[in-house]
């Protein structure tokens, strides 16, 4: 699964309000002809991207190539099972991705256009999130 490999911070705030606003970065294809784009706003985890590329790669038999464009940097915590109110913040459990309407999450290229879209459409059922299929062909 996908974890930065140093962090300045062990924990961080959590988001706090909303999380308005489109992406202006990450928002067209970069390197592939086809790709997946949120249409909402969401905290995707590590092991949800890691199951999404799971999914695009076993449906493509492992042709052609997949980027991802998401990185989980940032830690969440949670405290243990029936633990008492106080006592601090809870240990880091996960590393999320923030992700907001329009960011392109992964690009595929290399494959068809039939098999890129179809993979690309079982790991949007993976994530939290509505998603569209996008490709370069047609807009």
């Amino acid at each position: 699964m996908l974890q930065p490999r140093k962090q300045k911070h062990r924990k961080e705030h959590r988001l706090r309000g909303s999380f308005k606003g489109k992406s202006n970065t990450g928002n067209a294809l970069c390197f592939g002809s086809h790709g997946l784009k949120a249409m909402a706003t969401a905290e995707v985890t590590a092991r949800q991207i890691e199951a999404a590329r799971r999914v695009m790669t076993r449906y493509t038999k492992r042709g052609g190539k997949i980027w991802i464009t998401i990185f989980p940097h940032k830690p969440v915590t949670q405290k243990g099972a029936e633990v008492p109110m106080g006592s601090g913040k809870g240990a880091p459990d996960r590393f999320v991705a923030l992700v907001k309407p329009g960011r392109v999450m992964f690009e595929m290229d290399g494959v068809e256009e039939d098999v890129a879209i179809a993979a690309l459409r079982l790991a949007a059922y993976k994530l939290p999130i509505k998603c569209k299929v996008i490709s370069k062909t047609k807009k």
